[in-house]
């Protein structure tokens, strides 16, 4: 919820209390420089005890409510036939109305399993935006990632507020040209990831929807990023200002013919699941369930992380918690802004992402512009962000780099974790280190992984500029962490 103060100025406002508390560690400046390079310039490796505020992702980190905890109590761990699956599966109707669900512990397995289903060689899977675990299932599998934005969706600083959106006609056309035979399926991410948790429009889904039924193509989605995109369908397309959340989850739903989630994300729990109402893909995708997660009850999760769902999905119908993300993205986005750091607009879900092809214009983009202000900002405050750009591709056949279209950072904020005065910290040390960006050098890989490099590669600096900030930043705050 956002309030106006008495001074006019509107403030995000926590609309639950803190009944648990973990404590927190801010390593020394010149410890934490010495961290960032033992990590291998890389924030995935960095320990999450030398980690002051964890903002590289919200997967599996938002903090769970009471009645979540309280569900986790009353399990059933029965392999088979187990109250714990019938109670999350009821949950997932009243919620999706798809009556066919298929457990599996996390988002790509999900991707996994319906990757390895309806992929071939030789075939295409048109998107509106790729995620890193999701392309490179697709194409295992044989078949070529497509992505169809809208052009405009890649602008990083624009007024529009849908810019997930599918273009329309690119689809039309490419179906056509290469023939309907040769679409796996087309997919849909709700709150585009990699290009800052961007939405799509209600109706840019009714569109891609319309095309798929007519041409007799399966239509997949994304919903891990949903609960963000609810919000702003509601509160940025017209049409759905009335509606509930509850009703635009259902519209969502009816004109998809299979949708999958990660609960890291989209439940504020560990799990996931592929929901259909088509027993033929239910049957078709099954078998693979039990496979390479576990019985068709169960799919490789916990059943008390299961009750936790089961709760978690019903909280995300309710408003006041759906909001939660979001207004306090927009409160660090419109911070930024009125400090002139580049960041991309409008405000999405997921977190803020910083322009780091604007921050670090005086770097080459193949010293990984991204992945240097990633580890600056750690140094700078102890703050872990995640690349997302240049370092999250990979390199194409021929070994050459493959340059994003955005080089981001990205500022995960986690639902229900950090308070506004950490947050307006964070905000501090991101406008420090812009005043002194020209400090920040490159890096380069010494270790470079084949595929998903950016999990576990390893870099170095290209010069000493790691030292050259630790010392500019005991020139301005002395002995402060």
């Amino acid at each position: 919820m956002t309030i106006r103060l008495t001074t006019d100025e509107f403030l995000p406002l926590e609309m639950h209390k803190v009944r648990i508390v973990q404590k927190l560690n801010l390593p020394p400046v010149e410890e934490r420089r010495k961290n960032m390079e033992e990590a291998g310039y890389n924030t995935f490796l960095l320990q999450n005890r030398d980690v002051f505020l964890d903002m590289l992702t919200d997967s599996g980190v938002n903090a769970m409510s009471d009645k979540q905890q309280a569900a986790m109590f009353i399990a059933d761990d029965a392999y088979a036939g187990s109250e714990t699956f019938n109670r999350l599966k009821a949950s997932l109707v009243d919620v999706f109305h798809k009556d066919l669900y298929l457990p599996a512990h996390q988002g790509r397995a999900c991707e996994n399993i319906i990757a390895s289903t309806y992929c071939k060689p030789g075939q295409f899977t048109p998107m509106n935006y790729h995620f890193t675990t999701t392309k490179a299932h697709i194409e295992l599998n044989g078949s070529k990632v497509v992505e169809l934005i809208d052009e405009r969706g890649i602008e990083v600083t624009s007024d529009l507020p849908f810019k997930g959106n599918m273009d329309i006609e690119k689809l039309n056309d490419f179906i056509e040209e290469k023939g309907a035979d040769k679409i796996a399926f087309v997919r849909m991410e709700a709150g585009t990831n990699l290009i800052g948790g961007q939405p799509f429009s209600l109706q840019n889904l009714h569109d891609v929807a319309d095309i798929c039924q007519k041409k007799g193509i399966k239509l997949v989605l994304d919903a891990s990023l949903l609960q963000d995109n609810l919000h702003f369908i509601k509160t940025r397309e017209k049409k759905y200002k009335n509606a509930s959340i509850r009703e635009i989850t259902a519209e969502i739903s009816s004109l998809c013919d299979i949708i999958y989630f990660s609960a890291r994300k989209l439940g504020f729990a560990k799990g996931g699941g592929i929901l259909t109402n088509s027993r033929k893909m239910f049957n078709e995708m099954r078998e693979l369930v039990t496979l390479y997660e576990g019985f068709l009850t169960y799919g490789g999760m916990s059943v008390r992380e299961m009750e936790a769902i089961a709760v978690g999905l019903q909280e995300t119908m309710d408003e006041q918690f759906v909001e939660q993300g979001p207004v306090f993205i927009q409160y660090m986005v419109d911070e930024f802004v009125k400090r002139g750091i580049p960041v991309v607009t409008p405000a999405g879900g997921l977190g803020v992402h910083i322009d780091a092809m604007q921050f670090l214009d005086h770097l080459p983009r193949e010293q990984y512009r991204s992945g240097s202000l990633a580890a600056a900002l750690y140094i700078a405050g102890g703050i872990r962000g995640m690349e997302r750009g240049t370092m999250s591709e990979d390199r194409d056949e021929e070994g050459n780099e493959v340059l994003s279209n955005m080089e981001l950072l990205r500022l995960a904020v986690p639902r229900r974790v950090y308070t506004l005065s950490q947050l307006k910290y964070a905000i501090d040390r991101v406008c420090w280190l812009y005043e002194n960006r020209k400090l920040i050098g490159g890096l380069r890989f010494v270790e470079e992984p084949s595929t998903l490099r950016f999990f576990f590669g390893r870099l170095e600096a290209t010069s000493d500029w790691p030292d050259q900030l630790v010392k500019k930043f005991r020139e301005d705050f002395g002995d402060s962490l």
